[in-house]
């Protein structure tokens, strides 16, 4: 029977590609059970639908050679990362395999350490964890043995794990060492478990995975949750001193005959190559973006930087619900067609009860540019991705000051594993520093949102976007676009508007916004918590970030002693004002509050009467305006920023209107004022502060510092103070006469 949590049909998508040139194309892959067939449709997006509120969903269909209906399939998420390496592991004899562990989940059951493993067949052989006991098996493909150590693992904690097999005299051996500062804690001579097995291994293929097993129709499981070093495997039993031996750094010469493979996870950090040492150069690869980067057994706190010594990084950590891409294959490619202007589109997909939007930017042809950039931030939403926090977090309520109401898109995540977010933990409760579009996306879809609130992130920005169409023509780019071309794609652009909450930033967008302002470009900041953490992009891996969020001290988010730089490129991450460019350096304001239940109007400040800023006030009747909104009732809300000159705020910016009465959900941030507290004319440090200033080159920024001002845009029509303030600050930024400095006396 059908029902509001969870409808008959389950349908879910997602794109190939997030961006695309007009005359592109966007692969489309689809998973669909409860239905015989899904049926597809195009659209252009403008107003979201989240909440029985203004302005009300708006859409456009759009005419598709794709539209049509497709025959429905269900299609497994790939989900938990592994290491996956060539190795003639069907031809051996004997063998014996070795790697240094550090387990973080011991309690999840069998988990693969080293494998050559059917597990629906029983065949091959495995060293394992099994209910924290390292295990051997080995099975013919109709009968298995298993042998297993006596003593249970401890989690976080290094061990050296090694097995050998002698096929001529079926004897197993499994040794077991703690590590004790950085060393193999001595042991005796022998095994720590031994036994004679009346079968032989019998691997399906030549190759070795790592965290994981191959199961029914070839996919991965067993995964292993926790940090693996030095995967070694010889081609005959050693003995206690052999294994030793194979465990170095560098093999001695003395194996070279026994040596199969000794991969180096220290190598080429920033890829997925995985680097075999020895002679054979097995070289494989990663899957499913497990951690790199990541601290190892020789790891001693002197070294906090990967590139500095690659070899205190020797591990990698493995997650079993890592995921970049859900390996879902194509069901349909809609073209682009050259003449599509530039806007968001979605792929409308519907079966049964069930819907589900697969959203798209078509990006202007070359020579077709607009005068007017709206950013999608993309970054953010990668960030946001499925996003369980909410309804997992003790303190989500407090948060949003009123109880959580579970939706039907919250038990999705719960029954399919979509994989989390950067706000979320693994399975094994470290922080998720990976986070991908290539999977399906509850909250990038204009039917849903998240946090509690009606509209938040990609909603939210389509009450920008359907604010912007009201003005002329514009074009959309992501994030992404702008990381990967850089100033260039901001060419002929005069105006580049943001989204409401462009957090997450690389380092290749804020060089890009800060060249567009000197040039004379206007920048247009219409959100709050803007240019906040730093991320980084992988041209290799389109529709993924890494995120680290160094001096964090939310356990949760903290990666942990020594993992401060990122795997992709080696840059330390954390907050832009730790690296030295705070937001107010680009957006004259940085985040100062949040809170989730209320927003403020703004009330005009003395600089509001500046001769320089007239033209933004113009028409705008009151000295308070903004006390309207679809998401908390007004204008600053929700997140929100506030000027400070030790940060970066020109002292040329004027501050020409500031909110005021916020509850006292909105805590003030850590990042402190440089108001003295006893300074009774020191405004409230919880504010948004509405900011303009001129930029050297003729270009100007204007700044509202506040997520919740776009939920105000289309208050009764667009005909609000709200609405014209932001047209005529647009009408001003499109005219091309340079905008002056204004004198000063600084030198």
């Amino acid at each position: 029977m059908s029902s509001p949590i969870r409808p008959d049909t389950e349908l879910m998508a997602y794109a190939g590609e997030t961006s695309v040139v007009a005359g592109g194309r966007v692969p489309l892959k689809v998973s669909c059970r409860g239905a015989e067939e899904w049926r597809l449709d195009v659209v252009r997006l403008h107003a979201p639908t989240t909440a029985p509120a203004p302005p009300g969903f708006r859409e456009s269909p759009v005419a598709s050679s794709a539209a049509g209906d497709y025959p429905a399939r269900w299609q497994p998420i790939d989900i938990g990362s592994c290491a996956v390496l060539p190795a003639p592991v069907r031809g051996l004899e004997a063998f014996s395999v070795s790697a240094f562990v550090w387990p973080t989940r011991l309690a999840a059951g069998r988990q693969a350490i080293l494998s050559a493993w059917r597990d629906d067949r029983e065949a091959g052989w495995s060293l394992e964890i099994d209910e924290g006991r390292p295990t051997l098996r080995i099975g013919n493909g109709g009968e298995s043995v298993a042998l297993t150590a006596d003593g249970v693992l401890a989690e976080r904690t290094w061990y050296f794990l090694a097995a050998t097999f002698d096929g001529a005299t079926g004897a197993m051996a499994l040794y077991v060492r703690r590590l004790e500062g950085h060393r193999v804690q001595p042991g005796p001579g022998r095994a720590d478990a031994t036994a004679t097995a009346t079968v032989r291994p019998t691997p399906a293929a030549d190759e070795m995975l790592v965290a994981a097993w191959r199961g029914e129709g070839d996919r991965r499981g067993g995964f292993f949750d926790g940090k693996i070093e030095r995967p070694r495997l010889a081609g005959r039993a050693l003995d206690a001193e052999g294994l030793t031996a194979l465990a170095a750094p560098r093999v001695p010469a003395g194996l070279a005959d026994a040596l199969i493979g000794a991969w180096d996870f220290s190598a080429e950090i920033p890829t997925d190559r995985v680097v075999d040492l020895g002679p054979n150069r097995l070289d494989g690869f990663v899957y499913n973006l497990p951690m790199r980067a990541a601290t190892g057994v020789d790891w001693d706190g002197s070294v906090w930087d990967w590139r500095l010594d690659p070899a205190h990084y020797g591990a990698i950590h493995f997650h079993s619900d890592d995921i970049y891409d859900a390996g879902w294959q194509t069901d349909v490619t809609i073209p682009v067609p050259a003449d599509w202007p530039s806007g968001v589109y979605a792929a409308r997909l519907t079966a049964g009860d069930a819907e589900w939007y697969v959203p798209f930017v078509v990006r202007p042809a070359p020579g077709a540019a607009a005068d007017t950039v709206f950013l999608l931030p993309t970054a953010t939403y990668m960030a946001y991705a499925n996003i369980r926090v909410r309804i997992v977090s003790p303190y989500t309520d407090r948060l949003i000051g009123r109880l959580t109401v579970v939706d039907p898109t919250d038990l999705m995540m719960f029954d399919q594993p979509l994989g989390r977010s950067t706000y979320d933990t693994h399975a094994d409760g470290s922080a998720v520093h990976y986070s991908s579009m290539r999977r399906p996306v509850t909250n990038f879809r204009p039917t849903e949102s998240d946090l509690g609130m009606a509209y938040n992130n990609f909603a939210c920005d389509l009450l920008v976007i359907d604010w912007l169409e009201q003005h002329g023509p514009f074009d959309v780019l992501t994030d992404e676009d702008l990381d990967a071309d850089g100033l260039a794609a901001l060419a002929g652009a005069r105006v580049v508007v943001t989204g409401a909450h462009p957090e997450y930033y690389s380092k290749p967008m804020l060089d890009a916004l800060a060249a567009f302002t000197r040039r004379g470009g206007r920048l247009m900041y219409l959100g709050g918590n803007g240019f906040y953490w730093h991320v980084v992009f992988r041209r290799d891996k389109p529709g993924a970030i890494e995120l680290r969020r160094a001096r964090q001290n939310i356990a949760r988010w903290n990666p942990g002693p020594g993992q401060d730089h990122h795997s992709f490129n080696g840059a330390h991450g954390g907050l832009w004002r730790d690296l030295g460019r705070a937001p107010q350096a680009i957006s004259g304001v940085g985040f100062v509050s949040q809170g989730f239940d209320r927003g403020e109007p703004y009330r005009r400040r003395p600089a509001a009467a500046d001769p320089r800023a007239a033209f933004i006030f113009e028409g705008v009747e009151g000295d308070v305006f903004g006390d309207f909104g679809v998401m908390l009732g007004g204008a600053a809300g929700v997140e929100i920023d506030a000027v400070d000159p030790r940060r970066g705020t020109p002292p040329h910016a004027l501050v020409v209107a500031s909110s005021s009465g916020h509850t006292n959900v909105y805590e003030e941030s850590e990042e402190l004022f440089p108001n003295d507290p006893l300074d009774p004319e020191a405004p409230d440090p919880v504010r948004a502060d509405m900011v303009f200033f001129e930029v050297p080159g003729g270009g100007a920024v204007f700044s509202v510092g506040s997520i919740g001002y776009a939920g105000s845009l289309a208050h009764a029509g667009y005909d609000n103070p709200i609405a014209r303030l932001t047209g005529n600050v647009l009408a001003r930024f499109r005219d091309p006469t340079p905008f002056k400095m204004p004198p000063t006396d600084a030198v």
